[in-house]
């Protein structure tokens, strides 16, 4: 089985690096783009049988934001049914509604602590067993007997 492929789209290397290492560690591929024009070239220059399995979007970025990002995915037809992640430092309610309204799975705020990115990223495209290390990494030591 092949591993879950992840794009990664935020304009700042420091928040790619993070989520590339906490998603590379669940043992998931990660790929990086940094703004939405670049992230839409590859999710449609993805090999066929290989598309993305989910995105994990910013909101503010330059040449195309991370609402324009999602609209447009959600109009292609090989990666229209990929779950998209976004995560971003806009904390109003009004803005996590934006992104559901865009055609976002979730919203969550940077910074995203590890295992609450990790969880929801499993639960989104179907990885128990991260899901399952993410959770146990969230309790006290010794509750998870």
């Amino acid at each position: 089985m092949n591993p879950v492929r992840v794009l990664i789209v935020d304009d700042a290397a420091t928040v790619r690096l993070y989520h590339r290492k906490l998603l590379g560690d669940a043992g998931w591929a990660t790929e990086e783009a940094v703004n939405g024009v670049e992230a839409l070239e590859r999710a449609s220059a993805a090999p066929a049988g290989q598309p993305f399995d989910l995105f994990v979007v910013d909101v503010n970025m330059p040449k195309l934001d991370g609402y324009g990002f999602i609209r447009a995915l959600r109009q292609a037809p090989l990666a229209s049914a990929a779950p998209v992640l976004m995560v971003s430092t806009e904390a109003q309610l009004q803005d996590a509604s934006a992104a559901l309204d865009a055609g976002a799975n979730c919203y969550l705020v940077k910074p995203a602590r590890p295992a609450e990115l990790v969880l929801t990223a499993a639960l989104l495209v179907g990885d128990w067993d991260a899901a399952s290390k993410a959770v146990q990494a969230q309790l006290p030591r010794g509750a998870a007997s």
